[in-house]
């Protein structure tokens, strides 16, 4: 008689989530058909799986005691009576009647059906008859082709004309699947059956987009114009599927430790999160102790896998008002790597000590398991530090986040001293109606609570950049070289034109440009040389070789804290876990074979993900201004060319051009060493920096164009009418040269 096969854990876990009210060893070992001595290898099985941190054993029963995270999987139930959809939670272990979820269903969600596995947003609700409400996002197993494109009525349906050009295959909509598209609008559609007769794929619309030059289309057309990938291949949204929690197994229990996020309200993902305390060495008196934990993507994406090969192909997500074309599918950023609150993930973290002047005197990396105590906003952060706690941060704040606060102060101390660069650029917000219509712009609110994460990350990344040389490890580091000798001397031109000083003849530091910065704040000259400062920088990048980063002041830096997001900290993740040997999931040697082709391919990912979202903003501002037509909108002078002045607007930060044609009625000329447009007439020369009243002509929501006319320069109201025309209009007389160039001499010295 042979003996009884011990099912793997991945049965007894998967068993489990089918069987939550069945939850007892006797249960387990009946289901499996275990007797006899054999019980005894089941029961080694579950510890093990308890001490993976899998399972909780209580009252003889193994559970999971964390509430369902927010993007699960679930199992459609039939039907009730009333033709509402219901879902088992697959994921659910815990203590208690199991929860019950109502499917929320949107019009281009696919039909679904009893028994169907589903991966779903869920949001915990108080209503009669169900605790969770879940929104589709795709149901497991499938995948199907998603398609971007112009509908063309038919006879019988349409056809859809790809907008992609690599795409010149048109695709048949059946009527039943045309869902009311118009002939001329965008679409998006799937796959929905084999070819027709004609040879035609088939397709089903699921979202009807309007206009193509509308709101709605804009970051659609931008991922199709820049080639971003926003279809996961299906052997890689398999691969996400197959992934199962993270055990404890081999991590240091961090559960404990009352770790918080602190995020933008509309977060999806938490990939990093802190915690921080007064140091009990006595040694270093007034001290901090601060603990960084970063989601352990390197667990679930190994290297040469389909997850890590899309990844890298990838680079990075980019991020649009409307969406998110993210690096890694929902299965992994939205759930088994997003750091939730009240459940347990896996990470690596950093502890990390500094002195009562904010400067790093020792770190460590753990692989770790850890629980976020709360998952939080910035705005509700600083509300509570400021006076103004709610319900969620109130009990937070004497034991949290004063001591984080208390950190970041010493750590506010350590930059003030190492003077990083300082420029004050505003970010633009759009905010976004339900139609897809922009609702607000407006600049977001720079608090105290975003530059304390940017600090705690900011040192996370030096201490594995520190690691790494000294475990001589390979990785990839973030580079910021300084500033090319032209563009430092146009950047001086540009000071001493202003009446500041940027001093010659010594090793530029950041310093120097901060205090350049500091003696034109306030001053009429303030958003000038912030934007000259700008322009005068070398864009950061990515590379096998350490060249400092010039920005943030510091010698070694390698990017950590984004591995949901950048491929880049996700080699960083694996060097880690190689250089201290916790598992098998390190650096392959065929990645340390071209860390040097990754470095220069991420670098473009980045690049072309800063254009998609730029062009994007472009084309939702225009549209938001297209009703403003004639309006007359105050601006600041951003870029000057041969053919026109870039203008940016005040309220809302919009680009626009005013073109040559339409300046005053002289002509202007061009000088491209000091970035100037001068009158031939009046000698009135047109600068960077001055500030100007301007008339909206057009917008083009296509393109993002915004066309100006020029009404006041530096509250002076220029003369209007035509330029003068004919032959001789280009070439003044001698006499009128000479007046303009002397003209131009005088406006020069008082320049200068």
């Amino acid at each position: 008689m042979g003996m009884t096969r011990i099912p793997s854990k991945a049965e007894i876990l998967d068993w489990l989530a089918a069987n939550p009210t069945l939850n007892s060893k006797r249960d387990i070992a009946k289901a499996f058909g275990i007797k006899g001595s054999d019980r005894i290898d089941l029961k080694r099985a579950l510890r093990e799986l308890e001490a993976e941190g899998h399972l909780e054993k209580r009252k003889r029963s193994y559970r999971d005691p964390d509430r369902l995270p927010p993007v699960s999987i679930l199992q459609v139930r039939a039907p009730n009576a009333d033709g509402d959809l219901y879902a088992r939670p697959l994921e659910w272990h815990g203590e208690g009647v199991e929860p019950i979820v109502l499917i929320i269903p949107r019009a281009s969600d696919p039909a679904l059906g009893e028994g169907d596995r589903i991966l779903a947003r869920l949001t915990a609700v108080q209503e009669d008859g169900h605790n969770y409400e879940a929104r589709l996002i795709r149901r497991i197993g499938t995948n199907p082709k998603r398609i971007l494109g112009v509908f063309r009525k038919g006879a019988e349906g349409g056809r859809i004309v790809p907008v992609d050009k690599g795409q010149n295959i048109e695709w048949q909509v059946p009527e039943s699947a045309r869902h009311g598209a118009k002939d001329g609008e965008l679409v998006e559609a799937e796959q929905a059956g084999p070819k027709d007769r004609l040879g035609l794929p088939q397709a089903r619309i699921v979202a009807r987009l309007g206009d193509p030059s509308a709101p709605r289309a804009v970051s659609l057309i931008a991922i199709h114009q820049h080639a971003i990938p926003d279809q996961f291949p299906d052997e890689v949204i398999a691969e996400a599927d197959r992934q199962k929690p993270a055990g404890l197994k081999g991590r240091e229990d961090l559960r404990d430790l009352a770790l918080i996020t602190i995020d933008p309200a509309d977060a999806r993902d938490h990939d990093d999160a802190c915690f921080a305390h007064v140091d009990d060495d006595p040694a270093n008196p007034g001290g901090h102790v601060i603990w960084v934990a970063i989601a352990d993507v390197a667990h679930y994406v190994t290297p040469g896998g389909a997850l890590d090969t899309e990844a890298r192909k990838r680079g990075n997500s980019t991020y649009f008002p409307d969406r998110v074309v993210p690096m890694l599918p929902d299965r992994l950023s939205g759930d088994l790597c997003s750091l939730h609150e009240g459940v347990p993930r896996a990470c690596i973290a950093v502890r990390m000590q500094i002195d009562a002047d904010g400067h790093k005197i020792a770190h460590r990396f753990v692989r770790a398991m850890m629980r976020s105590a709360a998952s939080l906003n910035y705005e509700e952060v600083q509300a509570a530090i400021d006076g103004a706690p709610n319900d969620r941060t109130g009990p937070l704040l004497p034991p949290v986040l004063k001591p984080l606060y208390d950190a970041y102060r010493a750590l506010a101390r350590a930059r003030e001293a190492r003077q990083p660069l300082d420029l004050e650029l505003p970010e633009r917000r759009i905010v976004l109606a339900e139609d897809g219509t922009v609702q607000s712009v407006a600049f977001r609110d720079r608090l105290e609570a975003h530059r304390l994460i940017e600090e705690f990350m900011v040192l996370a990344n030096v201490c594995a950049a520190e690691t790494l040389l000294k475990k001589r490890s390979p990785l990839i580091f973030r580079v910021h070289e300084e500033p090319s000798p032209e563009r430092l001397e146009a950047l001086r031109e540009t000071a001493q034109a202003s009446g500041f000083t940027l001093a010659r003849g010594q090793v530029l530091q950041t310093r120097h440009l901060n205090a350049l910065l500091n003696a034109a704040e306030g001053t009429e000259f303030d958003e000038l040389i912030n934007l000259s400062t700008l322009r005068s920088m070398a864009q950061a990048y990515y590379s096998p070789e350490n060249f400092g980063h010039f920005g943030l002041a510091l010698q070694h830096y390698a990017h950590f804290t984004s591995p949901i997001r950048r491929y880049a900290d996700l080699v960083v993740h694996r060097a880690l876990i190689s250089a201290h040997g916790w598992g098998r999931d390190g650096l392959s040697p065929e990645e340390i074979e071209r860390m040097e082709q990754t470095a220069t391919h991420i670098s473009e990912t980045e690049r072309r993900s800063m254009m998609a979202e730029r062009d994007t903003t472009d084309r939702y501002l225009a549209a938001y201004l297209g009703e403003r037509t004639g309006s007359e909108l105050a601006g600041r002078i951003s870029g000057i060319a041969r053919f026109g002045v870039f203008v940016k607007l005040d309220e809302t930060g919009a680009d626009g051009l005013i073109p040559i044609r339409s300046l005053g009625r002289e002509y202007f000329h061009f000088d491209r060493d000091a970035g100037t447009l001068m009158g031939a007439d009046t000698g009135l020369t047109i600068a960077i920096g001055q500030r100007v009243l301007v008339r909206l002509i057009q917008a083009t929501p296509v393109t993002g164009g915004l066309e100006l006319d020029l009404l006041s320069l530096e509250d002076k109201t220029l003369p209007r009418g035509p330029k003068p025309s004919g032959r001789g209009a280009a070439r003044k007389p001698a006499a009128a040269r000479r007046k303009s160039d002397k003209i131009k001499r005088k406006v020069s010295r008082r320049r200068r």
